[in-house]
C-alpha cells in the first residue's frame, strides 16, 4: 500500500489556501520521494481533515503545486507527487549550474568578507572528518551551502528564478549525496569554491561552481537508474 501523507492541523487559519500550500509543500519536500517504492498519492479529503479546513483551499493549493511541477492530477485516479524523469532532472541541474555559476561570479564582486566567511564555518565539522558519519546532517549543510550561494549574489531576479528550481533540486541532492563518493567529493569541491570566493577570483569561482553542479548531472546520468 502506498504511504499515506499525514499533516498536523493548522494553528493559524487566517489564510487557508496559502497556509495549506506551505504545509503541503513542506511535506512533499520531506518525503524523500526518490526513496519511495511507489508513487505517493495525495487524498484531498484526508489532507483537509488533517489540516482542519475545508477541501476548497486544499484543492486550490494543489492547483498551485501542480503549476509548479510538484504534483500531477490523473483523471479518475487522483493527485500524485511528481517524480521527475532522469532527463528532466539533468535539465534542472544544468539550468541550476548556469544560475549558481553566475551567482558565484557576483559574490566575488558584491558580497562582504563576513558573508563569504559564513560559508567556511558551515563545513568546520566535516572538513577534516568523515561526512558519512553524519550524512543526514551533512546533506542539510550541503543544501544550505547552495542556497547561500544564490542568496549572496544579491541579485533579486536570480534569487527568484532559482527559488522554485531549488525546491526540486533539494530532493535529488538529498538522494544523491550518499551515493558513490559524492559526500567526499562534495567537501573537496566546496572548499575549493570557498577559496576562490575568498580570493575574489571571479572566473575561477564561477567555473568551479558550474562544474560542481554539472558533476551532479553526470552522476545522475551514469548512476540514477531509479529515475528511469
Amino acid at each position: 500500500m502506498p504511504p499515506r501523507v499525514v499533516l498536523a492541523p493548522l494553528e493559524d487559519t487566517s489564510t487557508f489556501k496559502d497556509r495549506a500550500y506551505a504545509s503541503l509543500k513542506d511535506v512533499i519536500m520531506s518525503l524523500n520521494i526518490y526513496d519511495q517504492p511507489s508513487e505517493v498519492r495525495l487524498d484531498e479529503r484526508r489532507l483537509a481533515q488533517d489540516l482542519g479546513i475545508s477541501r476548497t483551499p486544499v484543492r486550490e493549493a494543489m492547483a498551485q503545486l501542480e503549476r509548479e511541477g510538484f504534483v500531477r492530477s490523473v483523471p479518475r485516479r487522483g493527485i500524485y507527487v511528481v517524480r521527475k524523469t532522469k532527463e528532466e532532472v539533468i535539465e534542472m541541474i544544468t539550468a541550476w549550474a548556469a544560475l549558481e555559476g553566475m551567482a558565484a561570479r557576483l559574490i566575488t564582486q558584491t558580497a562582504t568578507d563576513e558573508e563569504i566567511a559564513t560559508l567556511r564555518k558551515m563545513f568546520a565539522t566535516f572538513e577534516n572528518g568523515q561526512p558519512y558519519a553524519n550524512l543526514d546532517e551533512y546533506s542539510e549543510v550541503n543544501i544550505e551551502f547552495h542556497q547561500s550561494i544564490i542568496r549572496m549574489s544579491h541579485n533579486r531576479m536570480l534569487v527568484d528564478l532559482a527559488e522554485n528550481l531549488f525546491t526540486h533540486m533539494r530532493m535529488i541532492r538529498r538522494k544523491t549525496i550518499g551515493e558513490q563518493d559524492r559526500a567526499d567529493r562534495s567537501i573537496r569541491d566546496h572548499m575549493n569554491i570557498i577559496q576562490a570566493l575568498e580570493a575574489r577570483d571571479t572566473e575561477r569561482a564561477g567555473n568551479l561552481v558550474r562544474d560542481h553542479a554539472l558533476g551532479l548531472a553526470e552522476h545522475v546520468k551514469q548512476y540514477a537508474d531509479y529515475l528511469e
